[in-house]
This record gives C-alpha cells, sequence and structure tokens, in this order.
C-alpha cells in the first residue's frame, strides 16, 4: 500500500506523470541499453524500434499509480498477472528490477527537470518499487510452481519436423535435445524462443504452442513477418523460416500465459484473425480430446484461403466433434473459388448475424482493432465482460491502458 504522504504527491502529480510518460521510457531505454547491453537480449528489438515497448511500460506504470490513488479504479491484478506470465517466459530476475528501477526514475527527473523536487521522486520512486515487488513475488510463485528458475526456466530442443501451412507460415515440430519429459502446458499457453541470430545477436520470442499437450514434442506455428514501410522485418520469424531446418536446435522457455480454458459444459466461441488461428488450433485440439461433445462456434477471419493457416487440421477437428459451427471471412479480393468452396463470407469479420448463447466463453487472438471489434459485438449480444478473454502477441497495449483495464477485470 501506498504511504499516505506519497499518496497526495501521486495524486497532485499523476496527471504530468501520465502526460509525459511515452517520453520518459522512450528516454529510459536508449538509457538504460548504453549502460547494460546485455539487456538487449531479452528484449524485442522491433517493438523498441516501433516504440510499443515504451508505449507498453508507460501504460503499465501509470495504470497501477492510478489504481494505488484510486479506490473505483479498475483492478490491476489482471495485468500485473499477464506481465508476470511473459517475463518468467522471459527468465526475469529480480537483480534486473534494480536496473530498470535506477534508469527509469533518471528518465523521469530528465524529463520534468526541476518540477521533480526530492519528494516528488521519492513518491514515484516508491511506486515503482511496490508494482516491482509484486512482480517479483508473482514471477517467484511461478518459478516455484515449474519447479524452475530464472536460469533454468529453458532447454534446448530440436527441430524435427517443419511443415508449411500456408504463405508465409511454417509449423516446427520440436523435440528436448535431452530426450527428458517436457513441461506440461494447457491450450493456449506459448513458449519463449531464443534464437541466436547470424549477427551474433541473441533475440527472444513468444510463440503459442499451436497444439494441445503432446508426451514427447512441442509444435510452434511462425508466421513470417515481412518488412514494411512503417514496421521492420521479424528478426526471429524470418530467421526460424530461412536458417532453422529440420536438425536445428533452439532454446525453448517452460510454457507460460493464462489464457486459459475451463473444464466447463457452456459453449465455445473461439474467435481469430490471421495467425491467432494458432490459439484456437490448440485449443480445438484438445477439447476434441477432453469434450468432443461440447458446443463450439469458430469464427476466423483471414486474407485469402492460401494464407489461412492451420485450415486442414482445425476443420478435421471440427468435424470430429459433435455440436461445431464454422464461419470464415476472407478479405474482399481473395480467391472467390477457394472461399466458395469453404463457405467463407467475403471482407472482414462480421460476428452480428453469428448465433452466440449468451452463456458461451469466447476467447479471442488477432489484431488489437480487431478484437476490439469482437467485443462490442459480444457485448451486444449479451455475452457478459467476465466470459470474455483475449490473448495478443507482443506488448499488450489494451490491457495496459487504464481505460481498457476494465475489460480485463471485469
Amino acid at each position: 500500500m501506498l504511504s499516505e504522504s506519497s499518496k497526495a504527491v501521486v495524486e497532485a502529480t499523476a496527471g504530468v506523470v501520465a502526460e509525459n510518460s511515452v517520453t520518459i521510457t522512450s528516454r529510459f531505454y536508449p538509457k538504460m541499453f548504453a549502460a547494460h547491453p546485455e539487456l538487449l537480449r531479452i528484449f524485442n528489438h522491433a517493438d523498441q524500434e516501433l516504440g510499443e515497448q515504451a508505449q507498453a511500460l508507460a501504460a503499465s506504470v501509470v495504470a497501477y499509480a492510478v489504481q494505488l490513488i484510486d479506490p473505483d479504479a479498475p483492478s490491476f491484478r489482471p495485468v500485473m498477472e499477464r506481465i508476470a506470465q511473459k517475463h518468467v517466459s522471459l527468465g526475469i530476475k529480480p537483480s534486473e528490477y534494480t536496473i530498470v528501477g535506477k534508469y527509469l526514475m533518471e528518465a523521469i527527473g530528465e524529463v520534468l527537470g526541476d518540477a521533480v523536487t526530492p519528494e516528488i521522486a521519492a513518491a514515484w520512486n516508491e511506486v515503482y518499487w511496490l508494482f516491482a515487488l509484486q512482480l517479483v513475488s508473482a514471477e517467484a510463485m511461478l518459478y516455484r510452481e515449474h519447479n524452475v528458475t530464472a536460469e533454468t526456466a529453458r532447454k534446448e530442443f530440436e527441430i524435427i519436423q517443419r511443415i508449411d501451412e500456408a504463405e508465409d507460415v511454417v509449423s516446427l515440430i520440436l523435440r528436448p535435445v535431452d530426450g527428458g519429459p517436457l513441461f506440461t502446458h494447457s491450450p493456449g499457453q506459448y513458449v519463449t524462443v531464443w534464437a541466436d541470430l547470424p549477427d551474433g545477436s541473441r533475440q527472444p520470442r513468444q510463440y503459442t504452442i499451436s497444439t494441445g499437450p503432446r508426451p514427447a514434442t512441442r509444435q510452434i506455428t511462425v508466421r513470417r513477418v515481412r518488412a514494411t514501410a512503417t514496421a521492420p522485418a521479424g528478426l526471429v520469424s524470418n530467421f526460424l523460416h530461412d536458417h532453422c531446418p529440420v536438425g536445428t536446435t533452439i532454446e525453448l522457455s517452460f510454457p507460460a500465459g493464462d489464457v486459459l480454458v475451463d473444464q466447463s459444459s457452456d459453449p465455445l466461441v473461439l474467435i481469430s484473425a490471421g495467425v491467432g488461428i494458432t490459439t484456437t488450433a490448440a485449443i480445438l485440439d484438445d477439447v476434441m480430446r477432453t469434450q468432443p461433445e461440447r458446443e463450439i462456434i469458430l469464427a476466423h477471419a483471414d486474407r485469402s484461403p492460401s494464407a489461412h493457416a492451420l485450415y486442414d487440421v482445425t476443420s478435421a477437428a471440427a468435424t470430429r466433434l459433435a455440436r461445431t459451427r464454422t464461419h470464415l471471412w476472407y478479405e474482399a479480393g481473395a480467391d472467390e473459388d477457394s472461399a466458395r468452396a469453404r463457405s467463407a463470407a467475403s471482407g472482414l469479420m462480421d460476428l452480428t448475424a453469428v448465433d452466440i448463447p449468451s452463456n458461451a466463453q469466447a476467447f479471442m487472438c488477432g489484431p488489437l482493432p480487431f478484437m476490439r471489434e469482437a467485443r462490442t459485438t459480444l457485448l451486444a449480444k449479451g455475452i457478459p465482460p467476465e466470459r470474455i478473454t483475449y490473448e495478443v502477441f507482443g506488448p499488450d497495449l489494451w490491457a495496459q491502458n487504464p481505460e481498457n483495464a476494465e475489460s480485463l477485470s471485469a
């Protein structure tokens, strides 16, 4: 709990800190990396280049501060749990919070200048350390649950098969090099892949395990991220596509993630777009084996039939389930013959005409604008917000935005 003296200071200064939060975090990262280049092996270079990591950190710190001073603010616990899951998959250590805290507070002082009195600095330092210590505690619990440490949370896997799933999408089947048992996982969880790139750098990326539990292998499905006018090419996705033939060894973390399916008998709605199909595929694969009588509604949107990854496996699983309805959308201009053969609609996903029971449990994975639109439609159909869960690839700018926090915690 924030001390009363610091609470008063944070209440008085939260607005100006929030207004300058992205500038602060954008200043913080370069200085920290200059002093501690080893941390570049933990952070996604593309997110840094696009500014998304800075936005995510800024939003999360501000949202955390708001819930400390406003008893009516949405709970920060779901966001905290999601961050902790991401961190343990990366092997974050408690000592690294000291480094982050040092350079974050220095950045606040540089951006706000003389306005940062010793009292203001002390109050925001208290906010940061409350935030950090809660994360350290949550992460320690997760490490204990898996009987690992930050140093032992990953192991070497060998690629034993590659499957071309669609345009620019490949599935990699991997097994542990040591022949030992796999960490258990729940459908919808992800692993961190650690890639040693040709230029000598090391980069982590998180990929959904795209099947249900397997006794001896893992499967990840990777979309190649090509460069665009506004974003760089994906370092790790292109590396995995171009430089990792069968026989290559890479390191994987133990599974993490909080997008989990309960074992109730309620109808299950799986909503995805693009490579978000990986979460749907994993959940569907598990339900096929554990709850084959459960009512399932599949809704997927993609650019075209040729870009639709995992279509064959998800379709095969759907046919083996007793109560499944499938709805597909391909963007206008897609291969009309193939789209027609799959009974797909043309254009963007539109759930308004889809019959969805009010007691359904919905899981979404795809771009943030897509999920916002889908969630709005589900709420209009009477689906309670607590029955809508989502996964997002990369920094979770939705959950860490205070105005959206309620959508995760409600």
